[in-house]
């Protein structure tokens, strides 16, 4: 028997899969669980407009991305923060920084959780990498000035 995946099983595989199993094994297990349905045309053709909508989706995901890191790749972010002698800061310059900066300068929303950066405990500039998808990746640099 053929069954579509809602849910990803360990031993068959992910979501929005088509696998082929016993029918005991469907039948006892799999549908009554609710981790799959049974390959029916209909299903089949649900199946196909759940993965054209994912593709689409992705690709607007992409594009989207793409125009982030257009504008602003290879930017400089100027940060200020109190600090005290010798240019060490009171307290770190965190990701939520970053994103803040970014947004009051560029204008463009950047989740603090896709910036890859140590906390800066200085004064200074530094390369800061925003991870926008899994394809694309922008670079930053901040610099951290005196308050």
């Amino acid at each position: 028997m053929q069954v579509i995946l809602i849910q990803d099983v360990k031993s068959l595989g992910k979501a929005g899969t088509l696998v082929k199993v016993n029918d005991s094994y469907a039948r006892n297990y799999i549908i009554p669980r609710k981790l799959g349905v049974e390959a029916s045309a209909a299903n089949l053709n649900n199946l196909k407009l759940r993965n054209a909508n994912e593709e689409k989706l992705e690709a607007a995901k992409l594009a989207n991305a793409k125009d982030v890191k257009a504008a602003c790749d290879g930017k400089r972010i100027a940060l200020k923060a109190k600090s005290g002698k010798e240019g060490k800061l009171f307290g770190a310059v965190t990701g939520a920084d970053v994103a803040e900066a970014i947004k009051a300068q560029t204008g463009i929303e950047v989740d603090k959780k896709k910036i890859v950066m140590e906390p800066i405990k200085a004064l200074g500039d530094y390369k800061v990498t925003l991870k926008l998808h899994k394809d694309v990746q922008a670079e930053v640099t901040i610099g951290v000035e005196e308050a």
